[in-house]
């Protein structure tokens, strides 16, 4: 009789660690954040990630008008801010139709290239870059304009040569191929 409460102790024992085991693995899970409704894992390349936020779609929709497809599913390392669907809205009416279309793919390449850093900035490596610059750091983008970079408080603000400013709403995204920050409204060069 011993035995076999030692063996269903045991059994229990097992079947609880099990159970731990696998409960610390979801919780590694959670750690990938949420963005637009879907968890960023950190294993997936940038556009693998996106394509599964619902608050993306345009961006995603825009990157393949552009053909950047490839490259933001290369090796990278990145620095991605992102603008929601809602940036893009904020656009005026039709600005985004009209860029999507092919003679536009130039302008629209320029535009997206422009919210691309070459490297991975984490939030707390712009911060500490905007500190090093007394208040404002300059990080130069792919499309090869500057885009300046601020904090107030605890939040990360994103401006662009023609003054319009981003707050940085969702941190660290990171990916295989570098880290995405969401933002909320659309930068141009």
């Amino acid at each position: 009789m011993l035995t076999l409460n030692t063996g269903r102790r045991t059994a229990k024992a097992l079947a609880l660690t099990l159970a731990l085991g696998l409960g610390a693995s979801g919780a590694a899970y959670a750690k990938n954040p949420m963005v637009g409704g879907a968890p960023m894992y950190a294993q997936k390349t940038i556009v693998e990630n996106a394509v599964n936020s619902k608050d993306h779609t345009t961006l995603v929709a825009a990157v393949k008008a552009a053909g950047l497809v490839d490259t933001l599913n290369g090796p990278g390392p990145f620095t991605v801010f992102a603008p929601t669907n809602a940036a893009f809205a904020k656009l005026p009416p039709g600005t985004v139709e009209n860029l999507v279309q092919p003679q536009n793919k130039a302008t629209l390449t320029k535009i997206l290239t422009y919210h691309v850093v070459p490297g991975v900035y984490t939030a707390k490596d712009l911060m500490a870059l905007a500190k090093k610059g007394g208040g404002q750091g300059v990080l130069t983008t792919v499309e090869g304009e500057p885009l300046a970079v601020e904090v107030q408080g605890k939040k990360v603000l994103v401006t662009d040569q023609k003054g319009n400013t981003a707050t940085v709403t969702i941190p660290n995204v990171m990916q295989s191929n570098g880290v995405i920050h969401v933002i909320n409204a659309v930068l141009m060069p």
